[in-house]
């Protein structure tokens, strides 16, 4: 979080009676009834069946792969690309195939993402229900720009990362509190200007998803 951030929230905390107040609203927030689902009830397989399904209806690609070739699925994602591809900062080098270029992330301006064949990231946790990647911007995830200028993400989730409902997620989360975070749905479609739908608007147009189960 940033400093000014902080001042931010330090001040309006203040102005509503400190730690007291903070601690009320918490409580308050705690006894409010929650009847929706918390928790989910698919096995291990079911789930990954239905965040694959969840993937394909928003079009974008999932290519399923073991840890042992991880590498290889990779280098079959990147296949036929000319163009070089930005790598998340933290993003495990290990992973990345010979015979391809790639920018770190450092050394990537605003105009290499928009030139570039694509990003390559990891994610911190993803949901089946939604067929969503989350992104908290740490080591393998890159900063908030890798998901808005290039036209096409490459995103690496495990199998142990998928969980099934939105509580779950926001659950693993919990711990980071008011960190940026960047929750991702299929590739950037919009429908905003006379219902047609067009993609790439907010971000890439081609998303793809290499699962490691």
């Amino acid at each position: 979080m940033s400093d000014a951030r902080q001042a931010v929230l330090d001040r309006i905390r203040a102005s509503l009676g400190g730690n007291a107040s903070e601690d009320a609203a918490r409580a308050e927030y705690a006894a409010i009834a929650r009847a929706y689902q918390r928790a989910g009830h698919l096995d291990a397989a079911a789930r990954m069946r239905l965040f694959v399904d969840r993937l394909h209806d928003y079009d974008a690609v999932v290519r399923e792969t073991s840890e042992s070739e991880l590498s290889d699925a990779i280098n079959a994602s990147l296949a036929g690309s000319t163009a070089p591809f930005v790598t998340a900062e933290g993003f495990p080098p290990e992973l990345l195939p010979p015979g391809i270029g790639f920018t770190p992330e450092a050394q990537a301006s605003v105009a290499d993402l928009d030139a570039c064949a694509g990003v390559l990231t990891t994610c911190t946790v993803a949901i089946a229900s939604s067929g969503t990647i989350v992104l908290t911007h740490g080591p393998g995830e890159g900063a908030r720009r890798l998901t808005l200028v290039p036209d096409r993400h490459i995103c690496v989730v495990r199998a142990q990362q998928v969980v099934e409902t939105m509580p779950e997620a926001m659950d693993r989360l919990a711990a980071l509190g008011a960190s940026r975070m960047t929750f991702i749905s299929g590739p950037s479609a919009t429908a905003d200007i006379e219902m047609t739908r067009i993609r790439g608007v907010h971000g890439p147009r081609h998303l793809e998803v290499v699962l490691v189960r």
